[in-house]
C-alpha cells in the first residue's frame, strides 16, 4: 500500500472511530420550511434561512431580473470588468441598513470575514478574538501572520487582563461574533465597545446571525446604539437576507481601503447578478417588515422555555438559534437520528465545530413557522424526552 493509500485509510478511520465522519445530506430545496429526506417530508430546522425569505416569489423574481438584465455572471473581479448597477445599489442599501458610510460586498461571509482581517491586521499587529468566533475570523487571523490572542468566551476580564498584557502593542483590533452561531449566545458589545476605547483598538462585529433580525433587522450593533462605536460592520447575505454572499460596512476610506487590500475581493470574480438581485430583494424586504425579526425572537424564548422545561440545556442562547446540549457524539447522532423519525430535521454538531465534550443540535428556529410545525416539533422532543430518559 502505498503512503498516499495509508494516509488516506488512517485520516478515514479516524474520523469514524471519533464520531466525527460527516456526509452531506441528499436534501432537494434545502432551504425550504419543509423538504424532502428520503421520501418523507420533513420539518427543516437546520436551515439558516431564519426569515424564509429564500423560497419568497418576489425574492426569485429579483434574480430572475438580474439575469435578464445582466445575463449569468459578472465575468471577473470588479477591479476587472466594473460593475453593475445592481451591485451600487444593494452596496447603499447594506450601508443605510447598518447605518453606515459605505459598504463592499464580497462573495460570501467567509471571504468577508477573511477579506477584512488580513487587509487590516499583519506582521507586528495582535488581533484579540473570543474563542467561540467563527472558522472564518480564525482563519483570517492566521492568514493575516498576526498574532491571535484568544480570550475566553464573553469574558470581559479575560479580555481586559489580554489587552493590558499587549498595552505596548500599537496594531490592536478586535473581532466578535455579535450572535454566536452554534451556542445563540450575545457578545457583550457594550463591554467591548468600552475596552476597545480604553486601549484604543479597532473593532469589528460579524453579525452574520443578526442580520434581519436583531435590532430591526439591523443587526445587534444598532440595537444597543453601538454602530458608530464600532469601525467595522460585517455580515452575510446568505442567512437572514436570504441570498447568498457577505459584506462589510464602515467608514468610506476602510472600504476604500479594503478595496485595494482585502485579496478575497481583488482575486475573486464577481457574483452573479441574480444573487445580488436577490440580496437587494432581501434586504429591502427587511427594511419594510423590521419586525419580523422581533417576532422570531419571541417564539424563540417560548420555544427555550419548553425545552427547558423537559430538561434539555439549551445553553446560553436567547436568539433563534437554540442548542439542545448533550455532550456525547454518539447520543447526540442518536438524538437527531429520533428527531429525524418523528418528522424533524435538524443539525448534530460535533468537535471540531463546537468544544470537545459539547456536541449538540442545533435548532434554527424560522419566522416561516405555523402553529401546526411548531406543535410537531414539540410532540417530537417529548418523544425525545421519553426515550432518552
Amino acid at each position: 500500500m502505498s503512503f498516499f493509500d495509508e494516509w488516506l485509510v488512517a485520516k478515514r478511520n479516524s474520523l469514524k472511530t471519533g464520531g466525527r465522519w460527516r456526509e452531506i445530506p441528499d436534501i432537494d430545496h434545502g432551504a425550504d420550511l419543509i423538504v424532502s429526506l428520503n421520501g418523507r417530508q420533513v420539518i427543516n430546522l437546520a436551515s439558516n434561512n431564519y426569515l424564509g425569505l429564500a423560497g419568497q416569489e418576489a425574492m426569485k423574481e429579483a434574480a430572475m431580473q438580474g439575469v435578464m438584465a445582466y445575463g449569468t455572471s459578472s465575468g471577473a473581479s470588479r477591479l476587472v470588468t466594473g460593475t453593475f448597477g445592481l451591485y451600487n445599489q444593494l452596496e447603499s442599501a447594506l450601508a443605510e441598513l447598518k447605518k453606515q458610510e459605505a459598504c463592499l460586498v464580497f462573495g460570501s461571509g467567509y471571504a468577508a470575514n477573511v477579506g477584512l482581517v488580513t487587509a487590516l491586521a499583519g506582521r507586528g499587529s495582535v488581533v484579540f478574538s473570543d474563542r467561540l468566533n467563527h472558522a472564518s475570523i480564525v482563519d483570517g487571523i492566521v492568514l493575516s501572520r498576526a498574532r491571535h490572542v484568544r480570550y475566553r468566551h464573553n469574558d470581559m476580564d479575560h479580555l481586559a487582563y489580554c489587552l493590558k498584557k499587549n498595552r505596548d502593542i500599537r496594531e490592536k483590533f478586535l473581532i466578535t461574533d455579535s450572535v454566536f452561531s452554534m451556542d445563540g449566545d450575545r457578545a457583550d458589545l457594550g463591554a467591548l465597545v468600552a475596552l476597545c476605547r480604553e486601549h484604543d483598538v479597532i473593532m469589528a462585529v460579524d453579525e452574520a446571525h443578526a442580520t434581519g433580525i436583531v435590532g430591526q433587522g439591523r443587526g445587534l450593533a444598532c440595537e444597543l446604539g453601538l454602530e458608530r462605536e464600532i469601525h467595522l460592520h460585517m455580515g452575510t447575505l446568505s442567512k437572514g437576507l436570504g441570498s447568498y454572499g457577505g459584506f462589510v460596512c464602515a467608514r468610506q476610506e476602510v472600504v476604500d481601503l479594503l478595496k485595494n487590500l482585502a485579496r478575497s475581493f481583488v482575486f475573486s470574480t464577481a457574483l452573479p447578478p441574480s444573487v445580488i438581485g436577490a440580496g437587494l430583494c432581501g434586504v429591502r424586504w427587511v427594511q419594510d417588515h423590521p419586525q419580523e425579526g422581533d417576532r422570531l425572537l419571541e417564539l424563540a424564548a417560548r420555544f427555550r422555555g419548553f425545552l427547558a422545561s423537559l430538561g434539555f440545556d439549551v445553553g446560553p442562547s436567547t436568539t433563534q438559534i437554540i442548542p439542545v446540549i448533550i455532550r456525547d457524539n454518539a447520543k447526540t447522532l442518536w438524538a437527531r437520528d429520533h428527531l429525524l423519525a418523528s418528522g424533524v430535521l435538524v443539525a448534530a454538531i460535533r468537535p471540531p465545530t463546537v468544544p470537545q465534550g459539547t456536541s449538540r443540535l442545533r435548532l434554527a428556529l424560522r419566522a416561516d413557522m405555523l402553529p401546526e410545525h411548531l406543535a410537531k416539533v414539540r410532540t417530537a422532543f417529548v418523544r425525545l424526552q421519553e426515550a432518552m430518559a
